[in-house]
């Protein structure tokens, strides 16, 4: 069945230090919870998808009207010797315009627009400004300094009301902040705050404002539930203990009356349980929207710094084999490696 399919995948993928060529979409999809929204600034997430397929899309600041969308090379990676032509080898001089959804769906991510936090609408990262390595292959990230984000408020097949659902993000372990909120994940779909409850996304942060981990400095795998970044059910959390790691792996799930958060470090081993559990009072029921958000929090709150790599969410609520047989195969895209 598929949760043997998936644990068998991931006993191996430890077993062997690879996940063969399963991609996370794969993976997701042979579990019975698909990909929804998939998106990546460094690789393709379905191991089918062919040459050429977009990733995102970036324009040079000296030339707005001058486009270049980036896309997979032969070995699944971003096309980045083609972005660091088009951008002339120069820092500062392309600005990623759209992430594109590697999904079904269509959920494609562009620059978000004013919100009830920040009136303004959001800059676009600097294409060249996070460079790493998959593989030994030359990667870009998205690094968020504030005042930046992206948001899909018409989408499709996103979780809306108390319809379970998963998600993960990437991101660089070091790089972070205690602003609101660099968050990945399911937000109100005009980015107005709508109460509690109406957002289900990931967090990732040393914020203390609402509630948080175990100890004072993080940083913590949390999720922005609206009007509040929860760690957990407790004010302080103590089972979430913060993640050390120059990449990082965060996941939430939802499904009626329970939430989970995991995480664990990208480069090496498994994810760690950080709270598994019923949901915060007043959260009990969810009104989510169904809008999906990057770098921000659901009324674009742009305060927050970090850097992005990759993030999907799924349709349903994933087991832990799923959530394992994902994180061997992050581990075996070599992030930083």
């Amino acid at each position: 069945d598929a949760d043997a399919l998936v644990a068998m995948i991931a006993t191996a993928s430890y077993a062997l230090g690879f996940a063969a060529s399963t991609a996370p979409c794969d993976i997701l999809a042979a579990a019975g919870t698909p990909c929804v929204a998939a998106h990546s600034m460094a690789r393709a997430l379905y191991a089918t998808t062919p040459m050429g397929a977009p990733l995102y899309t970036v324009y040079r600041e000296d030339d707005r009207l001058s486009t270049k969308t980036i896309t997979v090379n032969s070995k699944g990676m971003a096309d980045t010797d083609a972005q660091d032509a088009f951008c002339n080898g120069q820092w500062g001089h392309c600005i990623v315009l759209k992430i594109f959804d590697q999904s079904p769906n269509g959920n494609d991510l562009e620059l978000a627009p004013p919100g009830g936090a920040a009136h303004h609408p959001d800059k676009g990262v600097n294409a060249s400004a996070a460079p790493s390595t998959l593989n030994g292959h030359k990667v870009y990230g998205a690094r968020f300094t504030g005042g930046m984000g992206y948001r899909r408020e018409n989408t499709t097949n996103i979780a809306t009301g108390d319809e379970p659902e998963s998600m993960y993000m990437v991101v660089n372990g070091t790089h972070y902040n205690d602003g609101c909120c660099f968050d990945y994940g399911n937000a109100e779909t005009d980015a107005i705050d709508h109460g509690k409850g109406t957002m289900e996304a990931i967090y990732w942060g040393s914020s203390k404002g609402w509630q948080h981990g175990h100890g004072d400095t993080g940083p913590w795998v949390m999720a922005d539930l609206e009007n509040g970044l929860w760690a957990g059910h407790d004010k302080v959390q103590e089972s979430n203990v913060p993640i050390v790691a120059d990449f990082v792996t965060a996941m939430a799930k939802g499904k009626a009356g329970t939430f989970a958060l995991k995480g664990g470090d990208a480069q090496q081993g498994a994810l760690t349980t950080l709270f598994e559990g019923p949901r915060p009072p007043q959260y009990e029921t969810m009104k989510k929207q169904g809008a999906i958000i990057l770098g921000i929090g659901g009324d674009n709150s742009d305060w927050a710094v970090g850097t992005w790599f990759e993030g999907i969410m799924t349709k349903g609520y994933t087991t832990d084999a799923t959530d394992n047989a994902v994180q061997a195969s992050i581990v075996a895209a070599g992030f930083g490696k």
